[in-house]
């Protein structure tokens, strides 16, 4: 049989078992806190396995391996830069967002920050700043889009609407069961596959003389591609670059869609336990970008070429490789991993709307609002309608802007959302003295450092000669990275955050006392 044939059986095979955890979900979302949060109902390995698979993505997947592809091997920092930094901002966080979590019955990250800093003001513009996750999403659409094109051969049309609608229905169903169950069992395919290429390339699979022959591959087709830097490719020219992989992921692990799985922790002791299973999960998950150093070596220069693209890097290597068969099931691997964040973020969507403004916004300023359990009701049907709403918005999303790197469509979203919430949330969770006013000033800082930044909003011409040129001609070198504007902008966001946090009223103390414990 042909790759198109295995890959339609491996497909349906592992899209059955989506919609079959998904119906195992169902069964265990008995009200709106059950959808969207899970809460207590699992272990370290099992949540570990989805929390690693969430962070990793479609981007990890198709979108680091391009990035490896295109600059060589400078991105080796990447790989191992990333996962370093969300999982040590996850450990600096974690202990508060858990106990304030579980002790005021949040739901998601935006309303954290609102009890954090009593606040609605900071719920409301957190929960609309984080509708920017739609651009994630999208992103992971089109890696599900590439996948499909690539294994099946379908028409783009059918490819995304088939991705866009197993995974509205499985997260339909079982809301944040369903993502964590999901997630867990496409968390283990995807470390078996990570194994699997950090094996090929210690190996140098497919090229002759091994793992040398790999580096002397790169090197015939460009130096640069076997440096310590790349000054030819944005995301790893400079030293900052390099810096900035670190700092810019820092919040990651916090984001709506990855952070509330940390309520679904089953016991607060194994808290050390999950970060330590998540780190190795990840690590492992981000050695996938050697892939990409090994299809450059072996397709050569060919997905640089106009009309084809390096998120292709991966599949066509297991294509050249391996036997149809394996090559179809390694693929369900890449998709498993598109699916995996794509759940999350569908569910942390939905609560923006059922959640952070209905719930939490709207309902308290109704004359007569409903008792508790219709309020529960009126949420859950409303996250099950949102789940298909945004669904269908991110879909025609990924339609319009397919043709992009999906790591850089990825962090239009991301990379917004981290510098933003550098300060508020994770300055908010080390020092008890931020305000609500630092809170604001850090996370409209971040967003505007971002934005200007990545936009390329600062034009060298208009300065004359001296700094500020120079400054400005910088920036403009940065634009196109978006983990360096993203690291700028939560720069910003820290110092926004202390600065106007040491001029401005505190909290009461007895707040602050249910939230750090007593001083």
């Amino acid at each position: 049989m042909d790759l198109a044939t295995w890959s339609w059986i491996f497909l349906a095979l592992y899209a059955g078992g989506m919609l079959a955890f998904g119906v195992i979900g169902q069964r265990r979302v008995l009200s709106a806190d059950d959808f969207a949060t899970a809460r207590g109902s699992y272990g370290p390995l099992t949540l570990s396995l989805a929390f690693a698979a969430t962070t990793a993505s479609g981007a990890t997947f198709l979108g680091l391996p391009g990035i490896a592809y295109a600059a060589g091997l400078p991105a080796i920092w990447s790989m191992v830069l990333y996962p370093i930094g969300v999982y040590l901002g996850v450990l600096i966080c974690m202990r508060l967002v858990s106990r304030v979590g579980h002790r005021f019955g949040t739901r998601s990250i935006p309303e954290y920050l609102g009890e954090r800093y009593q606040s609605d003001a900071i719920r409301i513009a957190v929960s609309l700043y984080s509708l920017l996750l739609f651009f994630y999403l999208a992103g992971q659409l089109v890696s599900g889009l590439v996948m499909f094109e690539i294994m099946v051969g379908v028409s783009p049309v059918l490819a995304l609407a088939i991705t866009s609608a197993v995974l509205a229905a499985y997260v339909t169903l079982g809301g944040a069961h369903a993502d964590i169950l999901t997630d867990g069992a496409q968390g283990l395919m995807m470390v078996l596959v990570g194994v699997g290429v950090i094996v090929m390339f210690l190996l140098g699979q497919g090229v002759e003389g091994g793992i040398g022959g790999v580096v002397e591959g790169l090197r015939s087709q460009d130096p640069n591609l076997v440096g310590w830097l790349n000054p030819d490719y944005a995301l790893v020219h400079s030293w900052w670059a390099i810096a900035a992989v670190l700092l810019a992921h820092l919040p990651l692990g916090l984001l709506p869609h990855i952070g509330n799985k940390l309520w679904a922790l089953r016991e607060d002791g194994d808290r050390r336990r999950f970060v330590k299973l998540a780190f190795g999960f990840g690590i492992t998950l981000a050695m996938l970008g050697l892939g990409g150093l090994l299809a450059r070596a072996v397709l050569g220069d060919a997905l640089l070429a106009p009309g084809m693209g390096s998120n292709e890097a991966l599949p066509r290597l297991f294509i050249n490789q391996f036997p149809s068969w394996l090559a179809a099931l390694l693929g369900v691997g890449i998709l498993a991993a598109v699916m995996s964040t794509a759940d999350g973020l569908v569910v942390s969507s939905s609560q923006i709307v059922a959640n952070d403004l209905y719930r939490c916004t709207i309902v308290p300023r109704l004359r007569q609002p409903p008792d508790e359990a219709t309020l529960d009701r009126r949420a859950l049907v409303i996250s099950r309608v949102t789940t298909v709403v945004v669904m269908a918005i991110c879909a025609l999303m990924a339609w319009a802007l397919m043709d992009m790197n999906v790591a850089l469509l990825v962090w239009i979203g991301v990379g917004g959302m981290m510098a933003a919430f550098a300060g508020p949330l994770v300055v908010g969770a080390l020092w008890n003295g931020v305000t609500r006013a630092g809170a604001f000033a850090g996370f409209g800082a971040g967003a505007v450092v971002f934005a200007v930044t990545h936009a390329g909003l600062v034009d060298p011409e208009w300065f004359g000669p001296g700094a500020l040129r120079t400054v400005a001609s910088w920036l403009a070198g940065e634009a196109p990275n978006p983990w360096s504007c993203a690291a700028m902008g939560e720069i910003a966001s820290v110092l926004a955050t202390c600065t106007v946090s040491k001029l401005s009223r505190p909290l009461p103390p007895e707040h602050l006392a249910k939230l750090f414990g007593a001083p």
